[in-house]
């Protein structure tokens, strides 16, 4: 066995055992931390693949930014784990039956799929229009067509992810009833007037006759 299957055979076990404990690990922290660890495999197997581009956005979007956002929204709420664990056994014969028929369709889809093909042979170089070899690299080509032939559906999905974060924006910070927030403006022209008020009041008040009692009461003891 050489060192490229004994890769292979690490990261698949690793995302295997990652991929079980995401549905059975209590605590969902653990489960958001064995997601992450599953999405790493699964870039160490794309990486085998010589599918660079592939690899690396995925440790860059899903581990660098989606995991991370899913594991601070999982810290912040105050999940209750022993309510959404109530019926499990109630529904867990549908759960596996479904769960063996889409692994058997996968069985049988990638046992008749991909039998009789050959392994492509990997391209270390391309040769030019000179005859000389130049390095060849999966992530250059891609990103030169995308940025040449498909540059108007790149401009268009980044023009709609814009649109969609702004109105992610706009919807949180949306003004509510509860918010006590002041307007800066109302702040710049405020007045001394305005903030402090100045009360007349007398400067000696005649006590009650039951203070004055008391009063005197003390005076005998001391």
């Amino acid at each position: 066995m050489d060192a490229k299957t004994g890769f292979f055979y690490l990261f698949s076990v690793v995302l295997l055992y990652a991929a079980f404990r995401v549905i059975s690990a209590r605590n969902p922290v653990h489960a958001v931390l064995h997601l992450m660890l599953a999405f790493s495999q699964a870039s160490g197997l794309w990486l085998l693949l010589r599918a660079e581009f592939l690899a690396i956005a995925l440790v860059l979007v899903y581990l660098g930014a989606v995991m991370v956002l899913f594991l601070f929204v999982v810290m912040m709420l105050d999940i209750d784990v022993e309510g959404l664990r109530e019926g499990f056994w109630k529904h867990f014969p549908l759960a596996a039956a479904v769960g063996a028929l889409i692994a058997l369709e996968m069985a049988v889809v990638l046992m008749g799929g991909f039998r009789g093909i050959e392994e492509p042979k990997a391209m270390a170089a391309v040769v030019d229009a000179a005859g000389n070899a130049v390095a060849f690299s999966n992530a250059k080509a891609l990103g030169q067509l995308m940025y040449t032939r498909y540059l108007y559906p790149v401009e268009i999905a980044a023009v709609i992810l814009l649109v969609a974060m702004i109105a992610a924006i706009a919807l949180t910070l949306r003004t509510r009833k509860e918010n006590k927030a002041i307007n800066p403006a109302f702040q710049v022209r405020v007045r001394a007037a305005d903030r402090l008020q100045v009360v007349k009041m007398a400067v000696t008040q005649k006590a009650p006759e039951s203070a004055l009692v008391v009063t005197a009461a003390e005076e005998k003891k001391t």
